[in-house]
Order: structure tokens, then sequence, then C-alpha cells
């Protein structure tokens, strides 16, 4: 799990087991960050369409969710269209991941236990923050 930041550079990452759902890894994501201050907003896919991550997002960080709804949801809209024209920028997260497809050890994922991979993924995330304060 990876949060960026409006940049696309890299603000927390976490490592979880791949069998959770991505709505139950977010606030473990935002209770990882590397950079000083909570975000104001947080933008992701129609994955985390959750009133309850919503909810806890707002009450407990002060963080407000966009995300698209799932074409298959009973309960009633809560995103409007202005709220929803800042995902258009989530291609720079997705950027994020690219950069991160660069260091061959995290995508072959060489490693076996956890913590050595997750000490190549903060490498490679100072990596990419030392090359974009280089620039």
């Amino acid at each position: 799990m990876a949060i960026a930041d409006a940049a696309g550079l890299p603000a927390a990452v976490c490592l979880a087991s791949a069998s959770l759902h991505e709505v139950k890894l977010a606030e473990t994501a935002l209770d990882s960050l590397f950079i000083s201050g909570m975000p104001e907003k947080l933008i992701g896919d129609k994955a985390y369409d959750s009133d309850q991550l919503d909810e806890n997002l707002l009450k407990k960080h002060g963080v407000e969710l966009i995300a698209p709804h799932r074409r298959n949801r009973t309960k009633p809209k809560t995103q409007d269209g202005r709220k929803l024209r800042r995902y258009k920028r989530r291609w720079k997260a997705g950027r994020l991941f690219a950069w991160l497809q660069n260091f061959r050890r995290l995508v072959v994922r060489y490693e076996r236990h956890a913590d050595n991979f997750l000490a190549f993924l903060l490498l490679a995330c100072s990596v990419i923050l030392f090359r974009f304060i280089l620039r």
C-alpha cells in the first residue's frame, strides 16, 4: 500500500498481506506517513467506495475521501461531480508505482522476508525523493 502526494512523490508505504482488501489498509497506510502533517484529501479508485471508511477517515484523521461510486452501489450517493473532478489527477499516484517498477528487486520480489522487502521499498522511495530534490 502506498500513498502519493499531489506531485506523485511517495508520502507513505506500508506492507500487509495480499488477502486483505484495500479499504482495511487505508488507515494503516495513513498511520505510516513519513511526511509531516496529514493530507486534506485522499483520492482513491472505486475499491475505496465505503461509507464506513469515509466516516472513519474524516473523524479520526480529518481527511476527506474522494472516490467514485461502484456501479452496483445500493446506498444513496455521497459524492458529487465537483469532488470527482480531482479524481482526474489520480494518474499521479499511478506514476509512483511506475517509478517503483524501475527497481528490479521490488518487481521480482527477491526478498522472502517482509522486513527486508519493506526496507528495499523504503530505500527506493528515498531514492525517488532524492532524485526529485536534486532536479
